[in-house]
């Protein structure tokens, strides 16, 4: 299992350490004609080779070099300027992928997986993960989707989809913070919230605003703390 662990830190290495922004912007504006594109790939394949320590992987690391330079090639025809974002995320899951498949390929580890998926403590993290990010995001746009309607009558303008996502990060850390026993931690989350959120509900006049703020945090916080509560609930009843 160390294998890939260490393909993925050589991978981390030549993607984000390795490789300055200027060579990014060439490779965006010249694609496949950068000379810049080929000697990033080329980085990787040493990489592999130094992390592993043994030449006979040499195949392993050319290899790892043509996969890596597909997926990049791949992005920069592919991407357009506003989706870039989304483009380096599929980018890099592709990379960290095609490591597993090829560690796969070229060792064929023995494990038997059996175990993991027969653990219900997995399962009932997983449903309780998907509910506190997708699922309780489209409950709570429902829930006040008549106080969003009446704020969006404002021409002040928004990040998109900012609201989104901030409640699924604190979400996130509220659910950690109960299974861990560290409610200490959703004290200092709030307070947190509370110093970034006090400049708008002091420089707005409207009252509607400070409301549905108010309503929306507690919403969002009391989702996550059930959903944390019901998780420790039913591992007590495993």
């Amino acid at each position: 299992m160390i294998i890939p662990i260490k393909l993925i830190l050589a991978h981390f290495i030549g993607d984000f350490l390795l490789q300055p922004k200027s060579w990014v912007k060439e490779k965006e504006i010249r694609k496949a004609q950068s000379i810049k594109f080929y000697i990033h790939i080329l980085i990787h394949g040493i990489l592999g080779l130094i992390v592993l320590w043994n030449f006979n992987y040499w195949f392993l690391a050319i290899t790892l070099m043509v996969s890596h330079g597909v997926i990049d090639i791949i992005k920069l025809y592919a991407q357009k300027e506003t989706y870039k974002p989304y483009w380096f995320l599929i980018d890099q899951s592709l990379h960290i992928i095609s490591i597993i498949a090829l560690w796969l390929l070229f060792f064929n580890p023995e494990f038997n997986i059996k175990p993991i998926m027969e653990n219900p403590e997995i399962w009932i993290y997983a449903v309780a993960l998907f509910f506190i990010t997708i699922v309780s995001s489209i409950v709570m746009k429902v829930l006040m989707s008549s106080w969003s309607n009446a704020l969006n009558e404002n021409n002040e303008e928004s990040l998109n989809n900012a609201g989104k996502y901030i409640g699924i990060l604190e979400r996130i850390f509220i659910f950690t913070f109960v299974i861990m026993g560290k409610w200490e931690g959703i004290g200092f989350l709030l307070a947190a919230k509370s110093i970034f959120r006090f400049g708008d509900l002091k420089e707005s006049k409207d009252r509607k605003l400070t409301e549905y703020i108010l309503i929306g945090t507690l919403l969002s916080f009391g989702i996550a703390i059930a959903v944390g509560m019901l998780v420790l609930k039913l591992i007590e009843q495993i």
